[in-house]
């Protein structure tokens, strides 16, 4: 037969011990729960991404944890071009600062909104002070925003493993500044590339989002044409996410210049991937952007360096590639630079970039004369602004011919750029 029930026998004194534990227990709960939903303090403002139109992730290297912001609803946007020539400007007098106390971490668009947000480091008042983190959101117009990061709502997450305070590199620069160098939002996952405090040191790192708790780490090597050797130190600096050969695939750049694959389904927790090395595009330089669109052409890939011309995919070229065995031997050093995947040279150096909208791709850009940081817009498929140059067709007394094609083409594009009074006229 059943144990028949019994109330338990307690006493008055076990009763107040148990309540008073009960108490403590449910206290540091809710308080655990807090800490989780509303997250630490904010130390630092680096990498962005969004992974829906109300909600941006922060990297904060300072305090080794992924801040997700739920931001204020924003009305949808109407397509229009950034053009502000001294962004740089007006965001330091919504900061109460000076521009030359800026430093610009990163720029993402928000979904559907035309609004560009910008994470800063702004320097303190007096020197050896730690930089105050800042983001701001900037219309197409030049209104400044400055979203508050210690009320705002958001969710917190640890990144764990991150690079030890007392590693540098170039003496100066904490190898913890790279814990975050990238990140993208997939079916319900975040990946964050960058360092971790291991032995192979280049690390992907997969969340699930919302945030449930730790990721799932893989270690990352890859083959390095220009360097003729196997890596796993140095990050993935930049990254999309394309679906080849019906598999979805990280398509990432590493410094100097080498572009390779992971097919995600590879990314499982303690794995150590070899990367496929399927393009060097040359020596010297980092990769700074890396969007991807279709401009009417089929899906293409843009890769912006810090010290050389933009690479434009095709990613059906990319997606042919993954096909064939990786690139194994060296390039030939300097006279043949790059291997592999073949691009096409786009004019385009920026700081960062990102998908604005259908027509546009934003960009911040430093302006070499003034120094001033510039938030621009260039079109998809012609990728430059003609208002940076002088040429034949820019003088009063120059005639277009009668079939001319470049006509309509640059009456666009002054009128973007805020020069409609100077469009040719039809002729």
């Amino acid at each position: 037969m059943p144990t028949p029930f019994r109330p338990f026998a307690v006493s008055h004194a076990s009763l107040s011990v148990s309540f008073r534990q009960l108490l403590t227990l449910t206290v540091l709960a809710v308080g655990f729960h807090a800490a989780q939903a509303m997250g630490a303090t904010i130390q630092s403002a680096g990498k962005l991404t969004f992974v829906d139109a109300n909600t941006v992730v922060v990297a904060d290297w300072r305090g080794g944890q992924l801040h997700a912001i739920t931001l204020p609803a924003a009305s949808p946007g109407t397509s229009a071009a950034f053009n502000l020539k001294n962004v740089s400007g007006a965001v330091a007098r919504a900061l109460h600062t000076t521009s030359e106390k800026l430093r610009f971490e990163d720029m993402a668009i928000r979904p559907g909104s035309e609004l560009a947000y910008l994470s800063l480091s702004v320097e303190g008042k007096s020197a050896g002070a730690r930089p105050t983190p800042a983001l701001v959101s900037v219309t197409t117009a030049g209104q400044v925003d400055v979203i508050p990061l210690d009320g705002a709502k958001r969710e917190s997450v640890a990144i764990g493993n991150v690079p030890a305070a007392d590693k540098h590199l170039w003496r100066d620069t904490p190898a913890a500044t790279y814990t975050v160098t990238d990140m993208t939002y997939h079916a319900g996952k975040l990946y964050v590339a960058g360092l971790s405090n291991a032995s192979f040191a280049s690390t992907l790192r997969v969340f699930d989002f919302p945030f449930k708790g730790e990721a799932a780490v893989s270690s990352v090597e890859m083959y390095h044409p220009v360097h003729n050797m196997r890596e796993t130190r140095a990050p993935i600096r930049k990254m999309v996410i394309a679906t080849l050969n019906g598999e979805p695939t990280l398509v990432a750049a590493f410094t100097c210049s080498p572009l390779v694959t992971i097919p995600l389904k590879d990314l499982k927790d303690g794995a150590h991937i070899p990367a496929k090395t399927i393009a060097e595009f040359g020596w010297g330089s980092a990769p700074v952007g890396m969007v991807m669109f279709d401009a009417g052409q089929g899906p293409m890939v843009l890769l912006t360096h810090s010290h050389k011309s933009a690479d434009l995919l095709s990613v059906t070229d990319i997606a042919e590639a993954t096909t064939k065995p990786g690139l194994a031997t060296p390039i030939k050093w300097p006279t043949e630079p790059v291997l592999g995947v073949k691009s096409i040279y786009v004019p385009i150096r920026v700081a960062q970039i990102d998908n604005q909208d259908a027509t546009f791709l934003a960009a911040l850009r430093r302006n070499e004369a003034s120094g001033a940081m510039e938030l621009v817009s260039m079109r998809k498929g012609l990728f430059l602004r003609l208002s940076d140059f002088v040429n034949e067709y820019d003088f009063a007394d120059f005639r277009y011919a009668e079939k001319d094609g470049w006509r309509d083409v640059h009456g666009t594009l002054r009128t973007d750029e805020g020069y409609a009074d100077l469009a040719p006229a039809k002729q």
